[in-house]
């Protein structure tokens, strides 16, 4: 009785249950469909791929996915080119829709309230979405804080990786690769490269 009970003991310590997470997924491929979602802005309101819509209501032209957040450094020093991203882009039709991705109980600096605060401070005029459950980022396969994935208006993934070459420092950059990207779509071109590595801060999940 007692092997038994000791062989019993062993199972269910060694036991962890089965968790979603960017590595259980595969990553979403370039020329893809984007997996759907509906989560909730930061103003309160409930978002997806059937009511988002462009600067003059229409539908968008294309979608910058960014899976971002309020503490990582690298996010931080990404706020403002998204906010630039969105004052040269939107009027062409291109939303931004960024997604904070990380379990608010592992950084409370990631809570929504939080969230509602940064989005306030910094002046976004971009939706930023809560990934409640972390149920998303996983579909998409993102793993990074900021992570872009570029697509059009088909959903199609066309571009997946950084924002540009100088992820810490924008004073830095010397290729703007989403914007490039974007620029490619425009002229119906593919985007070149069509993926680059996303430099950041590892997603904190469930």
């Amino acid at each position: 009785m007692p092997n038994l009970i000791l062989f019993v003991l062993t199972v269910l310590l060694s036991y962890s249950p089965v968790t979603t997470s960017s590595t259980d997924t595969p990553p979403l491929n370039i020329g893809e469909k984007a997996p759907a979602f509906n989560l909730k802005n930061v103003d309160g309101k409930m978002y997806s791929f059937d009511n988002i819509k462009d600067i003059n209501g229409n539908q968008p032209a294309g979608y910058m996915i960014v899976f971002t957040c309020n503490t990582c450094p690298v996010s931080k020093s990404n706020e403002q080119r998204l906010n630039e991203l969105h004052k040269n882009y939107a009027d062409q039709g291109y939303v931004i829709v960024a997604i904070q991705p990380n379990n608010p109980d592992r950084k409370p600096g990631d809570s929504y309230d939080a969230m509602v605060e940064n989005a306030k401070n910094k002046n976004f005029k971009f939706l930023y979405l809560i990934d409640e459950g972390q149920k998303v980022y996983p579909q998409y396969g993102a793993t990074k804080t900021p992570e872009v994935f570029l697509l059009d208006q088909d959903l199609t993934l066309r571009y997946h990786g950084a924002i540009d070459d100088s992820a810490r420092d924008a004073d830095g950059v010397e290729e703007k690769y989403l914007e490039n990207a974007i620029m490619a779509l425009q002229k119906g071109e593919d985007p070149t490269p069509s993926k680059t590595k996303a430099i950041g801060c590892g997603i904190k999940g469930a």
